[in-house]
């Protein structure tokens, strides 16, 4: 998990090069593009990102962008902007205990509690 999705991103893209050494950076061709977001219980934002050569591979991510699109951000071509408003935030998950994630907050702890309003103002 990254702090920035830019970050998340760049590791992203690494990580496809390094499962994929036959490609380089030019000429590699990507299908799909998921990402993750998470809310720790300090209330800090982590993202997450997978790229992928096949549309409707499955990840550890949720699928964001295909086709066309996904290249255009495996390439840097993108808008962080424009890729946070494709992310449904209903889909986020939120830390109940360290490294155990769930789609609510928890509502028992402060932290939790700190995390729901962020939430629920976002």
């Amino acid at each position: 998990m990254y702090a920035t999705l830019d970050e998340a991103i760049d590791a992203a893209r690494e990580e496809f090069l390094a499962a994929n050494p036959a490609l380089d950076e030019e000429t590699a061709s990507v299908e799909q593009f998921n990402i993750q977001k998470y809310v720790l219980q300090d209330g800090d934002i982590m993202w997450q990102a997978e790229f992928f050569a096949e549309e409707g591979e499955e990840g550890e991510c949720l699928p964001v962008l295909s086709g066309e699109a996904a290249q255009s951000v495996f390439d840097g071509d993108y808008d962080e902007i424009d890729i946070r408003q494709e992310w449904m935030e209903e889909n986020t998950l939120h830390e109940w205990d360290e490294g155990e994630f769930q789609l609510e907050p928890p509502l028992d702890t402060e932290e939790g509690q700190t995390s729901a309003d962020e939430w629920d103002e976002r």
